[in-house]
């Protein structure tokens, strides 16, 4: 296969959009963790269900940041696959576009199971708020 600056061009309006999309997601995460922490010290009462929720809290945090990293990566592949190509370096332009292709492999399923976990917490939540409406 024949590679050209179209082929890396094709990675370059992909690559950005994930990462704001990882940015955002990672920014509400730090806002909810912000909100429970701030719950916590004023009113000094706990859940049974955050303990739980910290947890998938925490691992959800952990993944966002090696889905942001692996992305970073393959954005950083990406160019270094167009200097190559300007260079000349056809061969080596070839590996490092596919280390870009699998960085974005790999922090795409990275992000589906921050997805999981994501949906796990919100389960944690309804049953919370179920417990609550079976005690009125």
């Amino acid at each position: 296969m024949d590679i050209d600056y179209t082929v890396s061009a094709l990675m370059f309006p992909a690559i950005p959009l994930m990462m704001t999309m990882y940015s955002n997601r990672f920014h509400t995460l730090s806002a909810l963790i912000r909100q429970i922490h701030d719950q916590y010290t004023f009113e000094k009462k706990v859940p049974p269900e955050w303990e739980n929720q910290l947890h998938v809290l925490n691992k959800r945090t952990n993944y966002l940041k090696y889905t942001m990293g692996f992305a970073a990566f393959g954005f950083l592949f990406n160019m270094s696959t167009v200097l190559m190509l300007y260079l000349g370096s056809l061969q080596i332009a070839r590996f490092i576009f596919a280390g870009c292709c699998i960085c974005m492999i790999i922090s795409i399923f990275l992000f589906m199971h921050e997805i999981r976990l994501s949906n796990q917490a919100l389960k944690y939540h309804l049953s919370d708020m179920d417990s609550m409406k079976k005690d009125y």
